[in-house]
């Protein structure tokens, strides 16, 4: 044998794993991303930046152009409306910014592309990690630091306890789903959920409480629906170990005189009226807070607040009633595609813990944005949007390996 017959292949490996770096690059920069966004997102972005750079790296490399699921469309059109709803907008400038967000949405063919069956098990195992390191830093504020009332709040090491909440009820919802679903590696899982089950309460974020309760107790029905006599065990558990502050909050929710309360249905009201007079394009992406004060009550409780703590509503308001057609034209893809991939998922595999946790990811972003504008933030859009992708790059890569000759 010549000296070149040993050293072709030995190049032509080389020549592989150079071309394959880019993807792996772009895969970890992915899971460093997720990893960030539970506690700064000023990291997670830079990563993101990092993710994306190196993802159009791979498609240059592999000469070919993205893919994403059929269910990305509405969001393309929704993207599409929300520049259109800006250029209508009183400030343009200020609209447009907000648009900056949608850039996000390139979260869904990046994790389409680059997470495969190898991979997810890693990656969803690390987002529970930094979940846990997270709540375990709320738990320690609320006991500890005294973060236990409305003024100060649980909220790790993030500047909103809003973003806190809403990220472990996420979180929450991955772990009690790779306990019910997963065939392996579910003791880690298991190790994380006592601690994410304590600092929802102690967030005192009630539309937290709602998308958790909503979202968990899908997960424990599609398992078995015996499961569900967890519920009002778990209520019971609630009820009688739960500190003072906590039940009040709880009952806070059926208080009419409620000022919280009063203020949410002073913000629909005021949302509907901006509905009427700009139905097509709403007011513009981050004008709410700018143009609130001419359809605000008299007896508001926030003169200006940001946004109106509503997601649907906001949707329309900020951007007309085509973005909210698109926007449920999504959620109602998703479901409808999620739902269609639990049912054909084998039980050996991560397909069918993912796709559960996809579902429960839509069910409590809708439940909890009913009283908050979930889908406006970004660290919640960040670790939802790669959520409700995993179970896709995942039967795509399936698909790829019996197509494969």
């Amino acid at each position: 044998m010549t000296t070149e017959n040993l050293v072709s292949p030995l190049i032509a490996a080389d020549a592989r794993w150079v071309r394959k770096l880019p993807r792996r690059v772009t895969l970890v920069a992915l899971v460093l991303t997720l990893i960030a966004v539970q506690f700064s997102i000023a990291t997670s972005q830079i990563l993101f930046s990092l993710a994306l750079v190196s993802w159009v790296t791979t498609l240059v490399v592999e000469r070919r152009l993205p893919s994403a699921p059929p269910w990305i469309l509405p969001l393309v059109l929704y993207a599409a409306w929300s520049l259109v709803s800006a250029a209508f907008a009183p400030d343009l400038r200020a609209s447009l910014q907000e648009c900056k967000q949608l850039v996000l949405l390139l979260l869904i063919p990046l994790t389409y592309e680059i997470v495969d069956e190898g991979a997810v098990m890693p990656l969803t195992t690390l987002v529970l990690a930094a979940g846990a390191a997270s709540a375990l830093v709320g738990i320690g504020q609320f006991s500890i630091l005294h973060y236990d009332d409305l003024g100060q709040r649980p909220r790790s090491t993030l500047g909103l306890y809003m973003t806190f909440s809403g990220l472990m009820m996420l979180t929450l919802n991955l772990a009690i789903a790779r306990v019910l679903f997963g065939t392996k590696a579910r003791m880690w899982p298991a190790i994380v959920v006592p601690a994410l089950a304590v600092v929802l309460p102690l967030s005192l974020a009630r539309n937290a409480w709602v998308g958790a309760g909503f979202s968990v107790a899908l997960l424990l029905a599609m398992r078995d629906w015996r499961l569900t006599a967890v519920v009002p065990a778990a209520a019971a558990a609630f009820f009688v170990a739960a500190p003072a502050q906590i039940l009040r909050r709880f009952y806070s929710i059926f208080d009419l005189n409620d000022l919280s309360r009063r203020d949410r249905f002073a913000m629909a009201r005021a949302g509907f009226r901006i509905i009427r007079e700009h139905p097509m394009t709403g007011v513009g992406p981050n004008m709410i807070e700018r143009v609130y004060g001419q359809y605000r009550e008299p007896d508001a409780v926030l003169q200006n607040p940001p946004h109106l703590h509503n997601v649907p509503l906001q949707i329309a308001a900020e951007r007309g009633l085509p973005a909210l057609a698109l926007w449920v034209w999504f959620v109602v893809a998703i479901v409808i595609a999620a739902m269609r991939l639990y049912r054909q998922a084998p039980r050996e595999g991560s397909l069918r813990f993912l796709s559960a946790t996809a579902l429960a990811s839509v069910v409590a972003m809708l439940g909890a944005g009913m009283f908050e504008h979930n889908f406006g933030d970004s660290e919640f859009q960040m670790l939802f949007l790669v959520l409700i992708t995993l179970p896709f790059a995942v039967a795509r890569t399936d698909r790829s390996r019996v197509e494969r000759p």
